[in-house]
């Protein structure tokens, strides 16, 4: 398992190569890459800032992924995210999975995004012709959290 939170960018291959380099085991990766939209809620997006709780929000994504670990068989565990100032088409977040089959990594890696969403302290600011404004949690983030845990 690895977790990363950086202001820099990310290579996604070599990333995924990584990620399955030398395990034989691996019969699936399946990641999760956001990126930065030019529109957002009918505004354009000219600009966006990510900022994070140093320390506290690497131990939200660990916990993340060892429940995702803790709920499927998997081999290996990517988190990346990304702060600082971003602009549209720049990657945010990569979330990766490594396990035996399909059906394990697809689910472990849906759960991992939807819970990074909702549980991990991050905050978005984007720049928009009207001016900066923080952008509000989403109720639908909240919904495919929770389908996770009727399951």
């Amino acid at each position: 398992m690895e977790v990363r939170v950086q202001a820099g960018d990310f290579d996604l291959g070599q990333e995924l190569a990584r990620l399955r380099a030398g395990d034989a085991r691996v019969g699936g990766v399946v990641s999760f890459l956001g990126t930065v939209r030019d529109m957002n809620d009918g505004a354009a997006v000219a600009a966006m800032e990510l900022e994070h709780y140093a320390g506290m929000t690497e131990r939200a994504l660990e916990e993340i992924a060892e429940r995702a670990s803790a709920r499927w068989p998997l081999f290996s565990v990517l988190i990346i995210h990304r702060v600082g100032p971003l602009k549209p088409l720049d990657q945010i977040v990569l979330v990766a999975v490594a396990a035996a089959h399909r059906g394990e990594a697809f689910a472990a890696c849906e759960f991992i995004i939807d819970y990074l969403k909702t549980d991990a302290p991050f905050w978005k600011k984007e720049q928009t012709p009207q001016g900066a404004r923080w952008v509000d949690a989403r109720v639908h983030d909240d919904a495919a959290k929770a389908r996770w845990e009727t399951r």
